[in-house]
């Protein structure tokens, strides 16, 4: 594809998304099509010959558009969002123009030091301690999810308790984990990984607010030195998948340090919130963490894929994942003056991450941010109101902040046929969870053009069907 050609290309894709985002409310949110619709539409084998890109969109439109969720549909509640904004796409699109692989400073100066500099920009906007700030000890690099920065936290956490024998030898010895009954599953996933066995993992009991219980966190820790094994890893929440419950920090940073554990903080969406003052206490204690990782591609309205991951101490993360084959070898990496960010994590190679991040923060700005993530909240806190003042529904958890848990007063399976008739008929999407046995249906208010008028349609389209359910 020529230069010219790639600028006429490239001017009407620009021109398709602004469309999709500007029709984005007549599609069904959830894709109507059933297994396999998409596949049998398709070819059994490749092209021979070249294809014109009119053809190829032309089967975005008839094939690939059927079968799309759109998660940035402004009534998509369903889950935690998955938000992209328009200076994120610009972002990305650069990226991808670039095509930098920035595994190594030398091979793309910027790729690194931008990274550096928008992360020591987030823990600013975050009010975090100086530790996890490239001008300490510490630091913090994009990776792609919260899952792999978990991952890599377990691996840093199972080095430094073996005094980084384990790499060598492959003897784990006796290592224990512990994390609440809400903590994500990638956690349970990366314990798995890193050899540690699902059965070296302890579940910790929860308390009214279904967050972890520090006293059961304590006797667990206790009843396993008793029983010569090695405390190492404890994962808190903030923010938990099922109901967003925020785990207290303070009080598992204390165990943590007086046994001697690797504290991971997992924030992964409601961690942008504490970019605004007023919802900052959600990481009251984040001080005593070894870890932390939020996705602004969850709720800072940045495209998928950005994590970040921060560390206090960013050379045991290093000294656990480094490996330096000749082929590597550099004279700014042997200078000791520069990141090499394929060291921060579990793949050598990365893309320009930043780039989108940087995009989206210069955009807005911090001001910007945190009035839309202070809109959502409020849009969501007037919903739990809706809620609490129904004589046929009940809110099931605590709503501090943007995801709403609540159910019909007619029992499981009434909420399940409601979810389901909803879900079908295209105006929304949302999903469900199980709470002490309950189906629990969630509203997540955070997808990056959902204003208080979709939430208002929402509710009463939940209400309309339910009556008509009960018929």
């Amino acid at each position: 594809m020529s230069p010219d050609e790639f600028r006429k290309q490239g001017k009407l894709m620009i021109d398709w998304i602004a469309d999709y985002y500007e029709n984005i409310e007549k599609y069904p949110v959830l894709s109507q099509v059933q297994p396999g619709d998409i596949k049998t539409q398709l070819p059994e084998n490749p092209p021979t010959e070249s294809e014109s890109m009119e053809h190829i969109m032309q089967d975005v439109n008839s094939i690939i558009m059927p079968g799309i969720t759109h998660w940035q549909s402004p009534s998509f509640f369903a889950y935690f969002p998955s938000n992209s904004s328009g200076p994120s796409v610009l972002g990305d699109l650069l990226s991808s123009g670039l095509g930098v692989q920035g595994m190594l400073w030398a091979t793309s100066p910027a790729c690194t030091e931008l990274e550096t500099r928008v992360l020591d920009w987030l823990a600013e906007m975050l009010q975090f301690p100086e530790k996890f700030k490239s001008t300490s000890a510490g630091g913090a690099v994009i990776q792609d999810t919260a899952s792999s920065a978990a991952l890599s936290a377990v691996l840093a956490a199972r080095e430094r308790k073996t005094n980084y024998q384990s790499n060598d030898s492959g003897n784990l010895g006796n290592l224990v984990a512990y994390v609440s009954s809400q903590t994500h599953s990638s956690l349970e996933k990366a314990i798995k990984i890193a050899g540690i066995g699902k059965n070296n993992l302890r579940l910790i009991g929860v308390d009214e607010n279904l967050a972890m219980r520090s006293d059961l966190l304590e006797d667990a820790i206790m009843n396993d030195l008793q029983a010569g094994l090695i405390p190492f890893f404890v994962c808190a929440t903030v923010g938990s998948t099922s109901t967003n419950a925020i785990d207290p920090l303070s009080e598992i940073g204390q165990i943590s340090k007086k046994y001697q554990l690797w504290m991971h903080i997992d924030a992964a969406m409601s961690g942008t919130a504490a970019i605004c003052p007023e919802y900052r206490f959600i990481l009251n204690g984040v001080d005593l963490a070894d870890s932390f990782s939020f996705n602004p591609h969850k709720w800072m309205f940045t495209n998928f894929d950005c994590n970040c991951f921060f560390v206090a101490d960013r050379f045991v993360l290093i000294k656990t994942l480094s490996i330096l084959p000749e082929y590597l070898k550099n004279q700014a990496t042997e200078s000791g003056a520069v990141f090499d960010y394929r060291d921060w994590h579990i793949q050598l190679g990365r893309r320009f991450r930043s780039l989108k991040l940087w995009f989206v923060i210069r955009h807005y700005g911090v001001n910007g941010l945190r009035y839309h993530i202070q809109e959502h909240i409020r849009i969501a806190q007037q919903f739990a109101n809706w809620v609490r003042a129904s004589e046929e529904f009940d809110l099931i958890a605590p709503a501090p902040l943007n995801l709403v848990c609540f159910a019909h007063r007619n029992g499981n399976d009434f909420n399940k046929k409601l979810l389901e008739t909803i879900n079908s008929n295209g105006k929304m999407y949302f999903t469900h969870t199980v709470i002490n046995g309950q189906y629990v249906l969630r509203m997540c208010i955070g997808q990056t053009n959902t204003r208080e008028e979709h939430v208002r349609d929402a509710w009463k389209t939940i209400q309309e069907t339910a009556e008509e359910l009960s018929l």
